[in-house]
């Protein structure tokens, strides 16, 4: 079953969700600022992603910016803020089987359709 980590409100997400609609193929949306990922459940994301944490987060936001920028963060104490404060969390994700990607672009969906 693909999956999409979706926020309504932001543009590139909405994208990303009408790529998925367009397709055809069945598919869940996880509204991740409503029922946030568990850390294991993001470690296994960012494993998928094929990526280090610190690329899953959104550092313009503002409590990146107070709260965590500029610090020496272990991977650990990344994936926490990110549980902690789930708007750190890139978007979307969309994931295909053992395929996952970050739909920035939101044309990159289309990689594992």
């Amino acid at each position: 079953m693909i999956k999409i980590y979706h926020n309504p409100r932001c543009s590139k997400s909405r994208e990303g969700l009408g790529i998925l609609e367009d397709s055809g193929k069945d598919f869940e949306i996880i509204k991740y600022l409503d029922n946030t990922p568990s850390k294991a459940e993001l470690e296994a994301l960012i494993n998928t992603l094929g990526i280090a944490p610190i690329d899953l987060v959104r550092k313009n936001e503002a409590i990146w910016k107070t709260e965590f920028k500029g610090k020496d963060l272990s991977n650990e104490a990344i994936i926490q803020a990110m549980v902690s404060h789930p708007k750190l969390i890139e978007r979307p994700i969309v994931i295909n089987g053992k395929k996952a990607v970050i739909g920035r672009p939101p044309e990159t969906i289309k990689t594992i359709l």
